[in-house]
């Protein structure tokens, strides 16, 4: 069984203590993206399907931009897609998608931020990937399908809610979509949320093959951030969820699936402080690996509860990684937000996936005068687990890297792992959303059998892709 690739969906937030502003998600014009488990049990290949929306087997990237101009509608939002290719991601064969773009459904709205959220899988079963784009804009909100062919993206539905988690959470073999109507509080009380799984697959009129409602927890907490992946071995997708739950504090509650899906009798929570998410077997034991960055204690950290045939253990058991970690590129110094984002994905191809980790306020320069220049660290998998052994870091400051960091560029601010070329091995790419004023950038590193290749880095920005730039926060969500 194909599993969807682990998912994490991060809203434009702020982290006030640590003076981290993920810039607002904004527009775009018209378009013109495992490891065998035990013998008794079925593999589980986990990050096995990418984003590969024309099906030429190169995966794809998917940038959100929420919060550009589109049509003269303030942070009205676009995502810009790049196609992948034996050379990488290509800055010519690409589709720039908002609400203006032909067949999207809707008009361009004032701080909608089309493209706040993103995620992707083979909704229809046509053997193309599929694309789902959130907006920041909540309750009774609608999100998008845009349908994958083999001339790539073309054609939308509607579907409801602003951010969404795929994965088969029944164990059919359709891929099933959780969709989530949730708000962004800015105050200390939540907004609530209202959950329902589309059962897969979907038709292109945007009809599921059938739906249920779950989840009546979230009915009083806003979602923040979601990801998918079977933490259990059984199968099924299981589905995490990070909660805002009031007062400035967040958790983290597991679904587990069942034979009928998400079901609340199958659903096991835990309250997990956290800042983002990922499930991904950095083992290769056939478990997926719960993956939580904690970007607000101190100055950050990431949690690993490990999978079992009964999924992670108890919370206070799950080691944790730092800067200080052995092997780690950099220091812990507080707000430096290590953790901030988390992606999974084998970049040197040994069999044991590797974490992304963004850290978009780590301070810079020969005093540390770039205060929120940031850096992304990438974190190996092993036979004994993560560990900071032969890790990375990389900058704007990394010899070959393009770019130069500067002080509240936020480097880090987002991070997903794709293989772009092809390869077999999963290419960093690293946003900074803060870049050029708020225009926001995005990096693409390749991978291969040693590691990161940063000499190879590829820079791409709303202007070079003819897309609308000023204050676009272009990489303020990745897939």
């Amino acid at each position: 069984m194909f599993r969807s690739p682990p998912r994490v969906i991060r809203p434009s937030a702020r982290f006030l203590a640590g003076a981290l502003l993920l810039c607002g998600l904004g527009a775009a014009p018209s378009a013109t993206a495992a490891a065998a488990g035990p013998a008794d049990r079925p593999a589980v290949p986990f990050n096995a399907t990418q984003p590969d929306f024309n099906g030429d087997g190169y995966p794809d990237l998917v940038v959100g931009a929420p919060g550009a101009a589109v049509a003269g509608a303030a942070r009205a939002g676009y995502v810009a897609v790049m196609y992948g290719s034996v050379d990488g991601l290509s800055l010519t064969h690409r589709a720039v998608v908002s609400r203006n773009t032909a067949g999207v459904p809707g008009s361009p709205t004032p701080y909608e931020e089309f493209g706040y959220a993103v995620t992707s899988a083979d909704l229809d079963d046509d053997g193309y990937t599929d694309l789902v784009v959130g907006n920041a804009i909540g309750p009774d909100t609608r999100s998008v399908i845009l349908w994958g062919g083999a001339n790539g993206l073309s054609g939308a539905s509607t579907v409801p809610g602003s951010i969404a988690a795929a994965g088969d959470f029944d164990g059919d073999g359709a891929v099933d979509v959780a969709l989530f109507d949730t708000g962004t509080a800015s105050g200390d009380e939540p907004l609530g949320t209202t959950a329902v799984v589309w059962r897969g697959p979907i038709s292109r009129a945007g009809v599921p093959a059938s739906s249920y409602d779950f989840g009546a927890r979230e009915r009083i907490v806003d979602i923040r951030a979601v990801a998918a992946g079977d933490v259990n071995g059984d199968g099924r997708d299981d589905l995490a969820v990070l909660e805002f739950i009031g007062d400035d504090g967040y958790g983290t509650a597991l679904f587990t699936a069942g034979p009928s899906g998400l079901d609340e009798a199958t659903v096991p929570a835990g309250a997990y402080p956290s800042t983002s998410l990922a499930i991904g077997d950095v083992n290769a034991d056939g478990y997926g690996d719960l993956i939580v960055g904690n970007a607000g204690r101190g100055a950050g950290q990431v949690l690993v509860g490990y999978g079992t045939a009964t999924g992670p253990g108890p919370e206070d058991q799950w080691p944790a990684i730092d800067q200080n970690s052995p092997g780690v590129p950099g220091g812990n110094e507080f707000g430096d937000l290590f953790g901030a984002s988390v992606a999974v994905g084998d970049v040197d191809g040994d069999g044991f996936s590797d974490v992304a980790v963004g850290v978009p306020n780590e301070a810079l320069g020969t005093a540390g005068d770039k205060l929120g220049a940031g850096v992304v660290v990438l974190l190996r998998g092993g036979p004994d687990g993560l560990s900071g052994t032969g890790a990375q870091a990389f900058s704007q400051d990394t010899a070959g890297v393009p770019g130069v960091a500067e002080a509240g560029d936020h480097f880090g601010g987002r991070v997903a792992l794709s293989d772009v070329n092809g390869d077999g091995r999963a290419d960093v790419a690293g946003a900074a959303p803060g870049e050029d004023g708020g225009n926001g950038a995005v990096w693409s590193v390749p991978g291969d059998a040693k590691g990161l290749v940063p000499a190879a880095a590829l820079i791409v920005g709303p202007k070079g892709i003819n897309a609308p730039a000023t204050g676009a926060a272009f990489g303020a969500d990745l897939r």
